[in-house]
């Protein structure tokens, strides 16, 4: 499986600014070419590359003011094989979070979900929700969590992963939120799932059904959305003006929901 990924961002910095930027494939990929480029007013800017214990790359450096354009690009051929979770991984991804409020939804969790157990309960909670919401882009709000999101029946893809990871934290389902690159998804843009730690291995579960997860490359990993955001910005103001992106792959799978599946 060869899968191809781009992105492309023009921002208008108005003053010095830290940036963090998350938009590369994520540490064990099998990338064959890649190349990453940040060019303010013209004039090429050098990031500092961190990678986080689950292999999230993040660039980060100080610029502006000026215009800047960011643009990603690389080759992934084949799947990487699954990290292995150490014990802190689920206690994390058991707890509430900000957009996860799974204290919250326990009960509705456990009237829905009764009885469900394993991987049937991935597949009951994928159905659920998928059938409780509708995708409405702009509908939701950067501050919306699972709450909101089950109240008010719609969202996007980050809303549809929120309502899942909290729903399966409070059955006791390890559950946590991964940002990725979709080929086969449309409109084309970043992409959010879920993942669910179920006898000893990571499943991805999406409620969206928007592309086939097999294809998908893992760009970052976390909590929820406050983990995973593709740009992270601190001092002065910035405006995107302008993305692009894109995800390819030489044969798009045929992914009917039903099959477990792990990001590789």
């Amino acid at each position: 499986m060869l899968r191809t990924v781009t992105s492309h961002l023009e921002l208008d910095l108005r003053g010095s600014t830290n940036m963090v930027f998350s938009i590369a494939a994520a540490q064990g990929s099998a990338v064959t070419s890649e190349v990453l480029s940040f060019v303010l007013d013209g004039e090429p800017q050098r990031a500092t590359e961190l990678t986080d214990h689950q292999g999230t790359r993040l660039h980060t450096f100080i610029a502006g003011p000026g215009k800047m354009t960011v643009d990603y690009s690389a080759g992934i051929a084949g799947r990487s094989d699954a990290a292995t979770p150490v014990d802190l991984d689920l206690v994390t991804y058991l707890r509430p979070s900000r957009y996860c409020e799974s204290d919250s939804l326990t009960p509705t969790a456990r009237s829905e979900f009764f009885g469900i157990k394993g991987y049937d309960l991935l597949h009951a909670v994928t159905l659920w929700v998928w059938n409780k919401l509708r995708y409405v882009p702009g509908s939701s709000l950067p501050t919306d969590g699972a709450e909101q999101t089950l109240l008010a029946r719609r969202g996007v893809c980050r809303d549809y992963a929120h309502l899942v990871i909290a729903l399966l934290r409070a059955l006791d389902v390890p559950a946590r939120m991964v940002a990725v690159y979709a080929p086969g998804l449309s409109p084309m843009d970043f992409h959010a799932v879920a993942e669910a730690y179920v006898d000893g291995a990571w499943w991805v579960v999406d409620a969206t059904r928007l592309a086939p997860r097999q294809s998908m490359v893992r760009i970052s990993t976390g909590r929820d959305a406050a983990d995973t955001a593709f740009l992270t910005n601190h001092w002065a103001d910035l405006m995107l003006t302008n993305m692009s992106v894109l995800a390819i792959v030489d044969e798009l799978p045929t992914d009917d929901g039903t099959e477990l599946v792990q990001l590789g």
